[in-house]
């Protein structure tokens, strides 16, 4: 079959990945059923269905995916149109003659090096081709040369939404700038992360542009067009506006139409507001009215935990701050889940209060391979998890200030880069004779065992 034979018949299929890839990527055969090369290599073939910005991945590693799971592909209907254009490129010989071959795989190389920008004007021709003089809407009919100049005036960059777009958003939540996160029976979550003026957009959106909530909107400062707040908390994390599926009071806003009664959240800067732009108790909200929303919340909790670096998990209050909101919410066992496996500093301090407060310190501390430093101070558990044993980078093991422990491994003396074991004011502590006869006491409950 020949070539361009072969591309019509494979616009009907171009949705079917692994058809286009078994067509283009095997061995053929000629009329006189001679083997054929194959049009493309794999790499060439994936390289030019990724640059179809209309392809549908589903979640699939093109490198690494078995024949069922190339089957959930859904390759972009511009793929033949750039596999035609890459084999078939505008050369300056012509077949027969003595250069071509060589301008051929020139004219080839240079395509896949401008790949990018092919990839760009399409999105514009999939965004605009609406706008464009009839005879160059069909995708067939246009080289790559023509069309850049068909669609380079466009620009793919958005600022605002459109009136059709804020009065759809009214209804749907939907917004440019924004994503609808989480879609529950009571409440839906918008979320923002577009740093961009679009992003603003969708902010003054949520909150109705300062209008104040007489007028059924808010007061938050990241919602007013003429104020620069909002820079200042995106820079810090995403801002989610909490919107009620039904108004409870039956008010809606005068200029966005939606429900009276939004929050806006900014778990960074510890911002959890109402429409009075006052801050709300964050537990009970989500342990009451919006318990559906406490699971989606979880990771960004978990987030304020362990800082901007994922290796230190410090607390130095169990009544206050991230960790307080973390346990009253998700309890002490869904803590170390939470966290992440690159930890290298676990310490809980109840620096803040005289009552020794009860925890558990779970045996999944094991987990953490790159913990240099366990500390715990003024709070209680009975004993320490043989786990830390598995701990092979564990440099400083303190446990200071807990009546309750009576327990000590005794594998803690083999552990490789323990240097020092601090058990002062946990009296009833049973110290193993394994480390006694390693370690040297320094001082009443603080043991050397770097010798």
């Amino acid at each position: 079959m020949r070539f361009t034979s072969l591309l019509k018949s494979l616009i009907v299929e171009q949705s079917r990945f692994e058809i286009l890839l078994n067509a283009l990527t095997k061995p053929g055969e000629d009329k006189e059923g001679n083997k054929t090369k194959p049009k493309l290599s794999k790499k060439e073939f994936l390289e030019l269905v990724l640059a179809d910005p209309t392809t549908r991945l589903n979640n699939v590693d093109v490198e690494t995916a078995t024949p069922e799971e190339l089957s959930k592909i859904k390759a972009g209907s511009y793929v033949p149109w750039l596999v035609k254009h890459y084999l078939l490129p505008k050369t300056e010989s012509a077949p027969g003659d003595y250069s071509y071959e060589r301008d051929l795989k020139n004219a080839k190389e240079l395509f896949l090096e401008d790949l990018y920008s092919v990839t760009n004007d399409l999105k514009k021709f999939e965004r605009f081709k609406g706008n464009l003089p009839k005879d160059l809407r069909d995708i067939n009919k246009l080289t790559p040369d023509q069309l850049y100049d068909a669609v380079k005036d466009f620009s793919l960059e958005k600022t605002k939404a459109t009136s059709q777009e804020k009065e759809e958003a009214s209804k749907t939540y939907v917004h440019p700038g924004a994503d609808i996160a989480f879609k529950g029976n009571d409440w839906t979550v918008a979320k923002i992360t577009d740093k961009s003026q679009l992003g603003k957009d969708a902010a003054c959106f949520y909150g109705g542009y300062g209008l104040e909530p007489l007028k059924g909107e808010s007061k938050w400062c990241t919602s007013s067009p003429g104020l620069n707040w909002f820079q200042k908390y995106i820079t810090a994390g995403p801002l989610y506006v909490i919107i009620p599926n039904k108004s409870v009071s039956g008010k809606f806003g005068e200029k966005s139409g939606l429900p009276a009664e939004r929050y806006q959240f900014n778990f960074p800067e510890n911002q959890f507001m109402d429409v009075h732009n006052r801050q709300q108790n964050v537990v009970e909200l989500l342990n009451g009215s919006m318990s559906e929303l406490k699971d989606y919340f979880k990771p960004e909790f978990a987030k304020g935990l362990t800082g901007t670096s994922g290796k230190d998990f410090k607390v130095d209050s169990l009544s206050s701050g991230p960790v307080g909101k973390f346990i009253s919410l998700y309890g002490l066992n869904d803590l170390i889940g939470s966290l992440p496996d690159t930890l290298e500093s676990f310490s809980i301090q109840n620096r803040d209060s005289k009552d020794n407060v009860k925890i558990e310190l779970p045996k999944e501390i094991g987990k953490f391979k790159n913990l240099v430093h366990i500390i715990t101070d003024n709070v209680s558990f009975k004993s320490i998890p043989e786990s830390v044993c598995d701990l092979p980078r564990l440099k400083f093991l303190a446990v200071m200030k807990n009546p309750e422990l009576t327990t000590v491994p005794e594998c803690i003396a083999n552990l490789p880069s323990l240097m020092f074991l601090n058990l002062k004011e946990s009296p009833n502590a049973k110290i193993p004779s394994s480390i006694t006869e390693k370690g040297e006491e320094m001082q009443p409950g603080m043991w050397d065992l770097g010798g």
